[in-house]
């Protein structure tokens, strides 16, 4: 998803956005944990769109 798309969701949509993605992170840590994890940039990834989508999320708060 990118930026642009993710301005485009209200505040709840958002909020289950970075919900989705925290429950991601967790479990791609755990598999880290286990050595399954096929690729380390997953972790890398998944925090990066979680700070992406709290951005936005704080961006519209402050419009509202």
């Amino acid at each position: 998803m990118k930026i642009t798309e993710m301005r485009e969701l209200n505040q709840d949509e958002l909020n289950a956005q970075i919900e989705a993605a925290r429950k991601g992170l967790f479990e791609a840590r755990f598999k880290h944990s286990m050595n399954q994890l096929e690729s380390t940039a997953e972790l890398r990834q998944l925090r990066h769109r979680i700070a992406q989508l709290q951005t936005v999320l704080t961006q519209k708060a402050k419009q509202a």
